[in-house]
């Protein structure tokens, strides 16, 4: 059976040339670089080099590179560590309603200890609004953490106008990049932001390993206590050849993302073009200003997870919602906060493209999907609730 994986948002495979990269960390060169003896220093060097060639592909120093365990480690380190550092500096903190789980639920303990949390309104592309922003910050306004490019519509906010906005403001802004980083800009000079979240298994390295671009002048408070590596931010014996990994996987996407977005964008506009043929579907999502590779589509009237069942019995990948939290019987939060019935947040499927996603694979979806579609409808007839419900959106009306 054809296998055609469309589940890059989730995680992508690991590039053969970072996997050479990290294997003699793996076999030969396995010394702890705490140790003082030859292999120590050899493992100690390999954490020094890959440092500084993040931070060459951020434009940062390399001092301010803390290498964690994943994305969501870097989120509440960033969160969690900026917040309980300088809590004498403001109790009040604003995100929005479309962040990862690991932005809001950081956010939600904040809130447990005493902080203030505005969770910023999206249009119903998913785009928050500036002056919105401007309004909510406050003299007591600590720090910001706005998503760079949505993990479930795509949906790229501008985070150089946000952060520009905030530093008029005088409050810190972290943004999650890990969607974005293969796709977007990456330079944090441009983007004028304080803090920035990376995850290496989403730009072709491996799991288990994220980075936090942390600006200098920024003071955290670690959540993991120890032998003081990662300058006292991240204790633990570091995970050389994730470290090597990730250092040589962002090098990559960086080298080659000019022509690869261009590629995906092609075939992401014509995926889209032929899905929306399909009867009763909607893109969610900014329908320019979104991931090359993102396409999430609601099919009225059908459940997400019984779609996946069948597409994944014709060898198709892909996902419903935030893989992440794939287990929840809850709607998607993102789609719900775009102002869609939650009947639509249970409905959506995202395909996310990759950098062996050929048009031959999108074909084959299209082609596989239409019975789908076909079967799960004649099962559960549509419902005109739900039509309406659509339909009232797109008009602009707001669903009771």
């Amino acid at each position: 059976m054809r296998e055609v994986y469309m589940d890059n948002g989730a995680t992508t495979k690991v590039d053969e040339r970072v996997l050479d990269s990290m294997l003699p960390y793996l076999k030969e060169r396995y010394g702890n670089p705490s140790s003082m003896h030859n292999k120590g220093i050899e493992a100690k060097n390999a954490i020094t080099d890959a440092r500084e060639r993040v931070s060459k592909c951020l434009n940062c120093l390399p001092e301010e590179i803390i290498f964690t365990g994943s994305g969501t480690e870097s989120d509440n380190l960033a969160i969690l560590g900026y917040a309980r550092k300088n809590k004498k500096s403001g109790s009040h903190i604003i995100t929005t309603k479309v962040e990862h789980h690991a932005v809001l639920y950081a956010f939600e303990q904040l809130e447990k200890e005493g902080f203030r949390v505005t969770y910023l309104d999206v249009d119903k592309d998913g785009l928050i609004s500036l002056e919105e922003l401007s309004k909510e910050i406050t003299d007591d306004t600590l720090f910001v953490s706005i998503i760079y490019a949505n993990n479930e519509i795509g949906t790229v906010q501008d985070i150089p106008a946000i952060g520009k906005l905030c530093r008029e403001k005088g409050v810190v802004l972290h943004t999650d990049a890990c969607q974005a980083t293969s796709y977007l800009e990456t330079d944090i000079n441009m983007l004028n932001v304080d803090m920035m979240t990376i995850n290496g298994s989403k730009i072709y390295g491996p799991k288990g390993i994220g980075v936090l671009y942390r600006k200098k002048e920024i003071e955290l408070e670690p959540l993991v206590y120890g032998g003081g590596q990662e300058a006292n931010l991240r204790s633990g014996t570091e995970n050389i050849a994730n470290i090597v990994g990730f250092a040589k996987a962002i090098e990559l996407v960086i080298e080659h993302k000019k022509t690869e977005v261009l590629r995906l964008e092609k075939l992401r506009d014509y995926m889209i073009e032929e899905l929306l043929k399909v009867s009763e579907t909607k893109l969610n999502g900014h329908p320019n200003k979104r991931l090359p590779n993102n396409v999430n589509i609601s099919f009225v009237n059908i459940e997400g997870e019984s779609m996946l069942l069948l597409l994944n019995e014709k060898g198709i990948c892909a996902s419903t919602g935030s893989a992440c939290s794939s287990a929840s019987l809850e709607p998607s939060h993102v789609i719900v906060a775009l102002g869609l019935p939650h009947e639509l947040g249970h409905s959506s499927i995202r395909f996310s493209l990759g950098k062996d996603t050929t048009k031959q694979d999108i074909d084959y979806v299209l082609e596989k999907i239409q019975p789908i579609v076909e079967k799960l409808r004649s099962m559960s007839p549509l419902h005109d609730t739900v039509k309406g419900l659509l339909q009232k959106q797109n008009t602009g009306e707001k669903n009771d």
